[in-house]
């Protein structure tokens, strides 16, 4: 059997403040995008909605649906609000998703994704899989297997897989009504994550165990090709450097990590399409022209 993909970017998640999903959709809008509902995830603490793009990757827009101070301290849903992965997170670009499997945990407690990764290096860890899901408005029940990197690695700094269990269509509807935006954004075209320079060379060496192939090396910046489900418009990439201005090292000064964050976004658009950098509050989205 062939060993699954490993670099197939499959979304990149944004937070907002709790209970301003609304608001934060209307922003995309503004921008020009095709914002969709999501739905409501499995364990009642986030809501979701989606900018779903003709590559078949796309974007989360997530928030908690209610404050941490709204759960009663002490109870066991005040427990499982404050142990969600992300509940430390500020608003912005916060995690990324690669494609998983579907596939069910193997004898050994070991998932798939996590056996592949983990044989490559001892620098980086990934746990078996987990269950997910989200309940859309319409009321279908959504199944997935979540992969993620080991505790110690953080979130956000390494990416996590989805894997689907229901089809993946369910989750990720690719039509073109919803691939359809004003703004003709087509895709990701990269992903920028900064890190200290103290922990470059041992972030690179991780992301290159994960995606299983060296970076390109461009100036100071390092450089890992992506696929995507459909294969409609040029390879996206994750770009990984040191800050190189003062506002980027106040982004990474800032981050809840101190030593790593997603500082940008590129979206690809049609040639002649492409503008000024977006940059709502905590969001940088940068405009990548497709060169026919």
């Amino acid at each position: 059997m062939t060993s699954p993909s490993t670099n197939t970017l499959d979304h990149i998640v944004h937070l907002s403040h709790p209970g301003a999903l609304d608001e934060t959709i209307s922003r995309f809008r503004e921008l020009g995008f095709n914002v969709i509902p999501g739905g409501t995830h499995a364990d009642g603490l986030t809501s979701n909605a989606l900018v779903i793009f003709e590559d078949g990757t796309y974007l989360e827009l997530l928030n908690f649906v209610k404050p941490a101070a709204s759960y009663p301290a002490g109870s066991p849903e005040r427990a499982k609000r404050d142990s969600h992965p992300w509940a430390p997170k500020n608003p912005g670009w916060i995690d990324f998703a690669f494609l998983g499997t579907g596939e069910d945990k193997h004898s050994g407690g070991t998932g798939v994704i996590s056996e592949i990764i983990n044989a490559r290096s001892k620098d980086v860890r990934y746990l078996g899989e987990v269950a997910g899901g989200r309940e859309t408005p319409a009321g279908k029940i959504l199944k997935w297997l979540i992969t993620s990197p080991a505790k110690q690695h953080g979130r956000g700094v390494l990416p996590f897989f989805c894997g689907d269990v229901t089809p993946r269509e369910w989750r990720v509807p690719v039509t073109q009504e919803n691939t359809a935006h004003p703004n003709t954004a087509r895709g990701v075209a990269y992903i920028v994550l900064l890190v200290s320079s103290d922990n470059l060379a041992l972030l690179s060496r991780q992301v290159t165990t994960i995606i299983g192939a060296p970076a390109n090396h461009v100036d100071d910046e390092l450089s890992w090709s992506l696929e995507t489900i459909r294969s409609t418009r040029p390879a996206g990439h994750l770009r990984l450097r040191s800050p190189k201005t003062e506002e980027e090292q106040s982004f990474l000064d800032s981050n809840i990590d101190a030593n790593v964050g997603i500082y940008e976004v590129g979206i690809w658009v049609d040639a002649g399409k492409s503008k000024e950098p977006a940059s709502l509050p905590h969001t940088r989205i940068v405009w990548q022209s497709i060169i026919n």
